[in-house]
This record gives structure tokens, C-alpha cells and sequence, in this order.
């Protein structure tokens, strides 16, 4: 509990201003999980789930996903683009994700029992939106049990009843009358949506779209049910705008996570673009390359980009590879990336799930593609004019396609527009549908295209050559203190709902 009043002492003044919700003039020693005000526990829980997503979250995501790989001249992040992830690896991707996790509990276990439906909607939302994420990373979490100080060994749901649990608590939410919500108001505490519940709604629906698309390939009854249950409920209506965390103000302690792990806590020496990503945004003119990419304003223009195939941070004989280049080019995030938000749920990943969803059930997604794309462009400083010509052109949707055909054009406008942060909502999605495609050669090859998929030409590969990382193992902490901790299983083994 200190660490509430901490942050809530550190974050209050910028991020909070004079807000009268908190009270934070209490001794934290006498303060309990119980007497705290929902006001004071949500900042806490919020800035934990966004610290851990933002962070180390994000840099794993962005490797698998190929927007990053480990530049030639560090070797931090060396084990993520050999697919060599250990037990012993980022324990503290798990513990602070459950630490955020436990401060939502917290509030929605209050909120309940006190009936402010307004903070129990909110809360039930953050924690289905991090659970998600864990268990498409993990598999099995301790979802029901998980977060509840009097269960400190608590079982684990296998993947699947996490997505069955996740539903009924949105539902439950859903389903309460915040008119009569009891209690406290949220306000300036909730850095997400000030505390706008129509859009705390909107946001818990659209979770519940992600979740039934993202059982498509292994579940089909059960997503094609619950996605046109969605889209034809007159009442049901999904984001339209960022659920994000933007108010990063870029002074000390006030920064983007993926910027200050990188720079402050860390080094910029690490991170480079890699050919994946690079490559295709050059093949196709795509002017999103610039706001992507750093460039020293010191140096001479055109704008010369080095980009680095994935992996080559060494020798690597077998492939043909000697070390990689020492000048690759950086993502700009790293370099200017002090306030730029933190997406828990970004307005074009909204048009792409609906535009997936209207595909299902047999109407178009030409509109909310077009619109996803145009968002994108626009949130990178790009006009809706050049965006407009793209989406008729170089980008245009494929509207007498086959249904796998508009599948691969919005995956693949998805996954660029998740950079640079949301890599790992690219990475689940080629895990499920399995684009952007992989490439049948190495990037060292000439024909090899942009945007596809290739194989680590890292030389510290130990699985077989074309077989990607599809989960994190779990943490040595968790399997040290929780017996109920499952079996460990390659990185390599599929999440249930991989296609």
C-alpha cells in the first residue's frame, strides 16, 4: 500500500493537478487496501498495467512482431531475437504486470461490495484488458484466484476458461445501471477517460469483440456467435477514440515507458529496425516511414535508413551472414518518445476489429479499414489526403476478394499500425491468422519481400529453422513460490487459440 501513496505523490501534481478525489494526506501505515478511496487505488493500477504493457511488454512484442531486432554493437535483448526466452528471463514482466493487477482487484473487489458500478466497470475492464494480454503471452494465468491477498498460492485457469471468464465479467459489468452506481465519482484519477463511463462502456465492448475474434480459428462457433451478437445489438457501440494513457508530460518520471527503459534506465545502443518492417514501408512509399524512424537532424538529407535483417547481430556462417551493420537505423520512439502514449486499446485497433468482424458475418469492412488506416496516418502526422490516396491505391481494399484476402490486407495494416508500441497485439494476431506472412528465404536472399516474416539469422537459435516463438515461459519466481505454477513448455508451443 506505500507504494500507492507513492506514486500517487509523485504522479498527483502533474498528471491529477488539484483534484479534490484524492486524499493523500494519510499516514500510508495506517492505511489498508480496505480504507483506501477508489480515487487514490485507481492512478496506482492504471500506471502498473501501463508501466508493464508500455515496457517490457512492448519490446518483447516488437521483436516477435519484427519491428525491432538486437543491434550488432549491444546484446541486452539477445535471448528475444533468438527465440531463447528462459524461466530465469523478465521475471518482472509477470510481477509488475500483478502487481497493477492487484491494485484493480483491489478497486473491483470494493467497488463491488459497495456498489459504485461506475469504478467496478472500470476496473473489471482494466483487468480483463491486462489478463489478455498475459494469458496470449503465457496461456494458463491465475485468473479467478489470481490478485486475492488470501490466496497466495492461487490456481491457474487453463487459456481457454480465462476467455470464458473474461466475457462473464464484461458481461457482468456491462449489465450494472450506473445511474444508481453508489459512492464515489471518477474523475481526474482515471488517466484513461477522465471518467467518461460512455466511453469505459465502448471500451469494455470492444475487449469483448477482440476476445471472440481472437477464437476464430479454434473456437468458430463460439466467435461467429458472439461477433454477430455484438454487431447486431443496436445498444452495443465500440471505440471511437484511443483508450490510452497520454498524459506523459516528458520531464523526469513523467516519460513513456518503452522511451524510458530504453534511454533512461537503459541505453539506445540496443534497439534497431528491423528489414521486416523497414523494407516493406520502402516498397511501398509508405511516407509513415519518416515519424517511425529517427533521424539526427544533424545529418544530411535524403534520409539515408539502414535497416537491419532480424537477428543479424553477429556471425552467422550457416546462413551466410557475417555481423550485422553498426549504423542500422533506430525507432524514433526511443529517441523521441518521452509523451507519446501508452494504447491500451488504440482507435484504429477498434476499425480493424470491426472491419474483421463485418467481414464474418458477411458485411462489408471497406469503411472501418479505410477509416483505421487514415487514423494512423493522421496520429503520425501524415494528411488525410496522402492517406486517402492510399487507401485508393497502394492500400486499397480488396472489396471483390476473397475473404482471406481482405483478412491478409487488414492483419498487415495492422500490424504497422501497432508500432511501436502494441508489437504484441501484431505478434498474437500472426500467431492466429498467421499473416503478414512468413518468407520462404532468408533476408540475405534478393527475393526476399518486405514484410514478410523471416526465420532469426541470429546464430544462438536453438529450435528448428522456421519454427517461431509463440508464448513466454512462465517466471521463475511464480514456479518457485506458487506449486499450482503449470509444467514449463517451450516458447515454441502454441497458445490454444493459434491457428
Amino acid at each position: 500500500m506505500k507504494k500507492i501513496i507513492i506514486n500517487i505523490l509523485i504522479l498527483s501534481t502533474v498528471f491529477i493537478g488539484c483534484s479534490t478525489d484524492l486524499d493523500i494526506n494519510q499516514d500510508p501505515d495506517l492505511l489498508t487496501p480496505e480504507k483506501t478511496p477508489l480515487a487514490t487505488q485507481l492512478p496506482s493500477g492504471i500506471i502498473g498495467i501501463v508501466g508493464a504493457e508500455g515496457g517490457i511488454m512492448s519490446i518483447i512484442g516488437g521483436f516477435w512482431a519484427q519491428y525491432y531486432t538486437q543491434s550488432s554493437g549491444a546484446n541486452q535483448f539477445r535471448n528475444i531475437d533468438s527465440y531463447n526466452i528462459t524461466t530465469n528471463d523478465y521475471n518482472y514482466a509477470w510481477t509488475t504486470m500483478y502487481d497493477g493487477l492487484s491494485d484493480i482487484r483491489m478497486i473491483q473487489r470494493k467497488a463491488l461490495a459497495e456498489e459504485n458500478w461506475n469504478y467496478y466497470l472500470i476496473a473489471t475492464t482494466l483487468y480483463v484488458q491486462a489478463s489478455q494480454i498475459m494469458t496470449d503471452f503465457y496461456g494458463d494465468i491465475p485468473y479467478e484466484e489470481g490478485c486475492n491477498p488470501t490466496i497466495l498460492t492461487p490456481k491457474f485457469n487453463t487459456g481457454q476458461e480465462v476467455y470464458e471468464l473474461m466475457i462473464k465479467d464484461l458481461d457482468d459489468a456491462l449489465s450494472k445501471d450506473l445511474k444508481v452506481s453508489k459512492g464515489a465519482v471518477p474523475g481526474k484519477d482515471d488517466f484513461i477517460f477522465l471518467g467518461n463511463m460512455t466511453l469505459w462502456k465502448k471500451f469494455a465492448n470492444t475487449l469483448k469483440l477482440k476476445i471472440y475474434i481472437r477464437q476464430s480459428e479454434k473456437n468458430k462457433a463460439i466467435s461467429d456467435s458472439g461477433i454477430a451478437s455484438l454487431l447486431n445489438d443496436p445498444n452495443v457501440s465500440f471505440l471511437d477514440t484511443d483508450a490510452a494513457e497520454s498524459n506523459f508530460t516528458g520531464s523526469p518520471n513523467y516519460e513513456n515507458p518503452l522511451f524510458e527503459f530504453n534511454y533512461k534506465l537503459n541505453t539506445r545502443t540496443n534497439i534497431r529496425m528491423s528489414r521486416t518492417l523497414g523494407q516493406f514501408l520502402t516498397d511501398k512509399a509508405d511516407p509513415r516511414k519518416d515519424p517511425f524512424i529517427y533521424w539526427n537532424p544533424a545529418n544530411t538529407s535524403p534520409k539515408a535508413y539502414v535497416f537491419q535483417d532480424q537477428g543479424n547481430y553477429d556471425v552467422n556462417s550457416s546462413l551466410g551472414y557475417a555481423k550485422g551493420p553498426t549504423n542500422s537505423s533506430i525507432p524514433a520512439v526511443i529517441y523521441d518518445g518521452a509523451k507519446k502514449p501508452v494504447y491500451l486499446l488504440s482507435l484504429e485497433e477498434s476499425l480493424f476489429l470491426q472491419a474483421e468482424a463485418l467481414e464474418r458475418i458477411g458485411l462489408s469492412g471497406k469503411t472501418k479499414y479505410d477509416a483505421a488506416i487514415v487514423e494512423n496516418f493522421r496520429k503520425n502526422g501524415i494528411n488525410s489526403t496522402t492517406a486517402n490516396s492510399f487507401i485508393s491505391g497502394t492500400y486499397a481494399y480488396p472489396e471483390t476478394g476473397t475473404f482471406d484476402e481482405k483478412l491478409e490486407a487488414i492483419i498487415v495494416q495492422k500490424w504497422v499500425a501497432s508500432f511501436p508500441e502494441n508489437g504484441f497485439e501484431a505478434f498474437f494476431e500472426k500467431n492466429r491468422t498467421d499473416y503478414p506472412r512468413t518468407s520462404p528465404v532468408a533476408q540475405n536472399i534478393s527475393s526476399y519481400v518486405g514484410g514478410q516474416f523471416a526465420f532469426s539469422a541470429s546464430p544462438d537459435v536453438v529450435v528448428p529453422y522456421g519454427t517461431f516463438p509463440k508464448r513466454i515461459p512462465y517466471p521463475l519466481s511464480e514456479r518457485n513460490y506458487n506449486p499450482n505454477t503449470p509444467e514449463l513448455q517451450a516458447a515454441t508451443v502454441k497458445i490454444w487459440w493459434n491457428k
